[in-house]
């Protein structure tokens, strides 16, 4: 019905629907307000580790402590994790104050910085005996966090590196040189075929070593215990651009080689 006008219509359910809201329908449960297409800078305080991430186009890499390759995955998994908490707006008042009780005796887990464009944004998480609790600079209060978010934050360095140990992925590569113990095997493509020292190579067997060289993950990061390099391989791809090259790869090259003989 409109002011001034005696007729009556009728609607749709759904209009009724979509206009009869509360308060706490209409406000912003997040607990952060990132833009995530816009990030720019993620950092992570856990475990005694100050952990940063920076974004280079859609490519994230692991800037602190050191330079080193992210599993983008990983990486925007965490960030979906934060981007999903979200405020409990049905909580009772007695149950608010008990959240912040339990926040300020609890034990901290980890402290997160997010920037995009509008600023940076923090969000603290600490757990108190099973249960997570969180204070975010975007959102007043204290407020209990689920499970998935306290044990999503709650990770080392290790969690979010690359393991792979070439990045050449799906990329056909343009040349592979393996040296073992003092013996030189070297690849190239040319055209549609790999060859040799100009022989000719079966294509199924190379298909297979490349396979194996792209499943070589890491199981474990250590920063000692190297010997002197037994067997290094080198791969050329992107048309000469990338060049990657792994060392101490005895017991995967062996496995490798004999597949390509």
């Amino acid at each position: 019905m409109l002011q001034g006008d005696p007729r009556v219509f009728t609607v749709a359910s759904y209009t009724k629907t979509g206009l009869d809201k509360s308060l706490n329908d209409l406000r912003d449960k997040r607990l952060l307000t990132f833009d995530q297409d816009k990030l720019s800078r993620v950092e992570l305080i856990v475990k005694k580790q100050d952990i940063e991430f920076g974004r280079d186009k859609d490519q994230w890499q692991i800037v602190k402590p050191k330079p080193m390759r992210a599993d983008g995955l990983q990486v925007e998994e965490f960030i979906r994790k934060l981007k999903d908490a979200k405020i409990d707006l049905a909580v009772s008042e007695e149950d608010a104050k008990k959240a912040a009780t339990a926040f300020g005796s609890g034990t901290p887990v980890a402290t997160v910085k997010i920037t995009d464009p509008s600023g940076t944004q923090q969000i603290e998480i600490r757990k108190n005996k099973e249960d997570y609790y969180a204070k975010s600079s975007s959102a007043e209060g204290i407020h209990k966090a689920t499970n998935d978010l306290g044990t999503g934050v709650d990770k080392g360095v290790d969690d979010f590196r690359n393991k792979k140990l070439f990045d050449f992925g799906f990329a056909e590569p343009n040349k592979i040189e393996m040296h073992d113990n003092g013996k030189t095997y070297a690849f190239q493509k040319i055209g549609e075929d790999w060859l040799a020292n100009g022989k000719k190579m079966d294509s199924t067997s190379v298909q297979s070593f490349l396979d194996k060289l792209r499943d070589l993950s890491a199981s474990k990061f250590v920063d000692s215990g190297f010997t002197t390099a037994s067997t290094d391989i080198t791969v050329t791809s992107n048309d000469g651009k990338r060049i990657e090259k792994g060392t101490n790869l005895k017991a995967a090259a062996a496995t490798m080689l004999r597949s390509a003989k």
